[in-house]
């Protein structure tokens, strides 16, 4: 049963974050969560700005999103609460 279809913006970064643990690209990122690109834009700076992604150049003009590791301590963090809470990955 779900309560709100909407994911959270928690479950939103945690989505970002599974997605960037080997690296991706926005396009990958973009497409992988199912988030628009404006909303990839504002998160991904959050998420940067936090120092939970890095931005990583790895060619040009390719550029790599990489999950740092206060972004994997985080993703934990938030599996343990959904964990504790009995949620599984699909939500209620």
């Amino acid at each position: 049963m779900k309560i709100n279809q909407r994911r959270s913006s928690i479950e939103i970064i945690a989505d970002m974050l599974k997605v960037g643990e080997n690296g991706a690209g926005k396009t990958e990122i973009m497409y992988s969560v199912n988030m628009s690109y404006s909303q990839i834009q504002k998160y991904l700076g959050f998420l940067i700005s936090q120092g939970f992604i890095d931005k990583v150049n790895v060619g040009n003009p390719s550029v790599t999103y990489r999950v740092t590791d206060s972004g994997l301590s985080l993703l934990k963090s938030i599996n343990k609460v959904r964990e504790m809470l009995g949620l599984g990955d699909d939500g209620l």
